[in-house]
C-alpha cells in the first residue's frame, strides 16, 4: 500500500518507521516546511493519507484529501467543530474518512470499559467521577481528544452529570477533566469514581507512540478502497 503522510512530527515519523516495516510504501511527506506541495498532482500515486497534524491545519488537509479523491485516516483533534461539514463533503465526492481521537487498539478497548462502568454505575448517586489526563509539553490542547471522547461516554451514559469542564467547578452537575503536561509522557487518561467509602478506578497508559502508529496503519489499511466515513470501532469491529 502506498501512503501520504500529512503531518511528519514524532507521530509521523513513528507511523512512517512501522509501514515501511510492514512492506508499506510512504509516497509522499508533507509538514509545515513544505506544505505548499501538497497538491493533487502530488498526492496521487498514494492509495490513502494518514493525517496527524495540528487543530489549526487539520480541516483543511482532511477537505484536501476528500477532494483529492484520497481516503484519509485523520488522529488530529481539536477540529471537530467543522467535522459536520467535512461528513457532508464525504458523502457528495463518496470519500472516505476514518477519524479517531485515538487509534491505540489498547485505548479504544477502553473506550469500551468506560461506557459499561457509567452504565454500571448509573444507579450509585453516592458515586462521584472526575477525570485526569496526562500528556508531554508538546501537546497543543488540552483536554486531549481522548479524554474529551471519554467525557462524552460518561455523559451519555450516567445522568447525573450534564457538561464536561477543564477546571475547577463547584457544580455536583460537572464532570471536571484535570489535565497536565509533563514530559516525557505519551499519554494516560484515568476515570476515577469516589463515594465516602472507597474509589473504583480505570486506567489506560500508553508507553510509547507505537501503539498510536500501529492503530492508524491498521485503519490505513481498512480504508484503502472503502467510501464513507467510519471510526476505530469499524476498524476493530467492537
Amino acid at each position: 500500500m502506498k501512503i501520504a503522510l500529512i503531518g511528519y512530527g514524532k507521530m509521523g515519523k513513528a507511523i512512517e518507521e512501522i509501514a515501511v516495516a510492514k512492506g508499506h510504501e510512504i509516497v509522499l511527506t508533507i509538514d509545515m516546511q513544505n506544505s505548499h506541495e501538497f497538491t493533487q498532482a502530488a498526492i496521487q500515486n498514494a492509495d490513502v493519507a494518514i493525517e496527524f497534524t495540528g487543530p489549526h491545519s487539520a480541516f483543511e488537509n482532511v477537505k484536501k484529501c476528500i477532494e483529492f479523491g484520497i481516503p484519509v485516516v485523520s488522529g488530529s483533534t481539536g477540529w471537530l467543530d467543522n467535522f459536520a461539514a467535512i461528513e457532508k463533503l464525504c458523502n457528495e465526492k463518496k470519500g472516505c474518512l476514518i477519524y479517531s481521537s485515538n487509534y491505540s487498539i489498547g485505548v479504544n478497548l477502553f473506550f469500551e470499559i468506560n461506557k459499561q462502568l457509567a452504565k454500571l454505575m448509573e444507579p450509585y448517586e453516592q458515586y462521584d467521577v472526575a477525570m485526569t489526563e496526562i500528556h508531554h509539553t508538546e501537546k497543543k490542547d488540552a483536554p486531549s481528544g481522548t479524554a474529551i471522547s471519554l467525557a462524552e461516554q460518561i455523559l451519555a451514559n450516567l445522568s447525573r452529570k450534564n457538561k464536561w469542564v477543564n477546571a475547577a467547578s463547584s457544580s455536583a452537575n460537572d464532570l471536571i477533566i484535570h489535565s497536565e503536561r509533563i514530559d516525557p509522557a505519551p499519554g494516560t487518561h484515568t476515570v476515577t469514581y469516589t463515594s465516602p467509602i472507597d474509589t473504583i478506578e480505570i486506567t489506560h497508559t500508553a508507553h510509547t507512540r507505537k501503539g498510536f502508529a500501529s492503530g492508524a496503519i491498521l485503519a490505513a489499511e481498512f480504508a484503502n478502497k472503502k467510501s464513507g466515513i467510519f471510526n476505530m470501532k469499524h476498524v476493530l469491529g467492537l
